[in-house]
């Protein structure tokens, strides 16, 4: 067992991974807070739309561009950094159009793109365009801003490197060979061959259109065309994200909650992660049920608590809330015991710097209770 804080000390970028509903959010927000506690200038980006992160920060939202968490608001949760903490929310659609306005030859080309159905639905519906923007911003902050460090919050995911292997996905599809093959009437003659094309100049063509429409082949093959000296730019910068993620200044952080099948999600991410030789800082098992027994010493076996509680009574009678406690506690007791025995699994299949956080007692709702999740870390 050992701090994270510590694992992450001395790097730029803290990257936080795992299934959706084990709190990735929470922690990243509390991972920042706690860099900022100790003096740094620290940005957490979230992938999260719900407000009430915003609002534990003290901010009234959050949108693409970094805010300054409030030097008041910190005040009033009695908090005193000793540096910046900022916060941003990805904002996908924002982020494809600036990737694209980078790499545009001239403005023309770039509004066409804009303007493309084709485009706007793969700019914010099309699976793994969230996954790739959050790279691509991760990448934009690391290189053009001052922070100590970064930490990004990534999307809910079943599969430990979809955020990794999104922008190669999408950028395959983007150049693919044989869709510019099937779409050569468009894509080599321009309006005129749009024009055609979208009467069906071949049989491809025409069997195709049964399925999604000509108009919609037509959208496709305008949105290839535009992207045609564009595409080695969009992968040279793929390329460079990937690079920096396997760099020593960045720390993958697995998260998971206590039960086995979240523990099992987090073992296989931590294994993929190490295998495509990403540097892993630890592992974050969130929500445990805290043992209440006094000193950490062994609890009685089952039954035994309402045995004792009798025994104090006469005749063997307590009352019946003396009873219900001695249950519940021994029922606490056994879920404790169980998120143990995960956290020990983790320890033993990792060898990893491995952190329980217990279950709090309250929501994390604002900065205050964001400071003593910090803490845990």
């Amino acid at each position: 067992m050992g701090a994270i804080t510590d694992a992450l000390a001395g790097r730029r970028i803290a990257v936080l991974v795992g299934s959706g509903g084990v709190g990735k959010t929470s922690l990243a927000a509390a991972l920042a807070l706690g860099r900022a506690l100790e003096g740094g200038k620290v940005l957490v980006c979230t992938i999260d739309p719900a407000r009430r992160l915003a609002n534990a920060l003290g901010l009234a939202s959050l949108g693409n561009r970094e805010s300054r968490v409030p030097e008041e608001k910190m005040a009033l949760a009695g908090l005193a950094p000793g540096g910046q903490l900022f916060a941003m929310m990805l904002d996908v659609k924002r982020t494809w159009d600036d990737l694209v306005a980078r790499h545009a030859p001239d403005p023309a080309r770039r509004d066409r793109i804009y303007r493309n159905r084709v485009y706007q639905q793969l700019s914010s519906a099309l699976a793994g365009s969230q996954e790739y923007m959050a790279m691509e911003k991760l990448y934009e902050l690391a290189t053009e801003r001052d922070y100590d460090l970064i930490v990004l919050d990534t999307p809910p995911t079943a599969h430990a490197l979809d955020f990794l292997e999104a922008p190669g996905r999408i950028l395959d599809f983007l150049g693919n060979e044989t869709a510019q093959a099937l779409l050569a009437p468009a894509l080599s003659a321009g309006r005129l061959g749009l024009r055609l094309f979208h009467l069906g100049s071949s049989y491809v063509a025409k069997t195709l259109a049964r399925f999604t429409g000509a108009e919609v082949l037509t959208e496709l093959a305008e949105l290839m065309a535009s992207f045609q000296g564009m595409y080695d730019g969009f992968k040279n910068r793929a390329a460079a994200v990937r690079a920096l993620l396997s760099q020593p200044e960045v720390g993958f952080v697995v998260v998971s909650s206590a039960t086995p099948a979240s523990v099992d999600e987090g073992l296989y991410f931590f294994e993929r992660l190490r295998a495509d030789a990403m540097p892993v800082a630890g592992v974050v098992v969130n929500r445990v049920t805290p043992s209440l027994w006094p000193d950490d010493g062994p609890t009685p076996p089952a039954g035994a608590l309402e045995e004792a509680v009798a025994a104090q009574f006469p005749g063997g009678r307590p009352d019946d809330l003396a009873v219900r406690l001695a249950r519940t506690l021994e029922e606490h007791e056994t879920l404790a015991r169980a998120d143990a025995a995960q956290v020990a699994r983790i320890e033993r299949s990792t060898r990893a710097r491995v952190v329980a956080v217990p279950r709090l007692e309250r929501d994390v709702h604002d900065l205050a209770s964001l400071s003593r999740l910090a803490a845990r870390l």
